[in-house]
């Protein structure tokens, strides 16, 4: 099987179950989203000498597949029938004790902090912008056509790890992180 089709050189792609849409469709939109979230992710993964948080990458990396067959397959029997996994609340939770976890090696926050520090810290912020971002766009479509809510808080949760990793990343390399403190005029 060959890389290109060139059946998308018209603007034009198939969601799972073959319906064809433009590229700018509201779900081509956000599983996009979803993919450049994981490409991210695999960076992070890739950036970060911490074994435990490249498996947490790795992890989250699996769900973002699973989110992503979600949002490309519009019809809910067909991702049943053929086994596209969704996003449970157990993945949701997982995350929660994930990011409890590792705030306890944290600081509280006091002010907001600027993106940054080491690379791999800023790895993590990028992959939370870019995470806020799939977030949105799973919004719109979710408005129009329901799927499983446990994705939406999946992706609202995931940015929150994100960023406390980011932070963690940070500590452990012994760099502070840059609080803001307003431009003051």
């Amino acid at each position: 099987m060959k890389i290109y089709t060139r059946r998308g050189d018209d603007g034009q792609t198939d969601l799972f179950g073959g319906l064809r849409v433009g590229k700018d469709h509201p779900r081509v939109e956000a599983y996009g989203a979803v993919d450049e979230l994981n490409a991210c992710v695999g960076l992070c993964a890739a950036t970060t000498g911490h074994d435990d948080l490249r498996a947490l990458c790795n992890e989250v990396q699996r769900r973002c597949f699973d989110l992503g067959g979600t949002l490309a397959a519009p019809d809910a029997r067909l991702r049943a029938k053929t086994g596209i996994p969704e996003v449970q609340p157990e993945a949701v939770e997982h995350l929660e004790q994930q990011i409890d976890r590792l705030e306890e090696e944290l600081e509280p926050l006091r002010r907001f902090i600027l993106p940054g520090g080491t690379a791999a810290a800023a790895a993590f912020h990028t992959a939370r912008t870019v995470c806020r971002r799939a977030e949105r766009r799973a919004i719109e479509v979710y408005r129009d056509e329901p799927f499983g809510e446990a994705s939406l808080h999946f992706l609202n949760r995931l940015s929150d790890l994100l960023f406390v990793m980011a932070r963690v990343e940070n500590h452990r390399a012994g760099v502070a992180d840059t609080e803001w403190e307003g431009t003051g005029g």
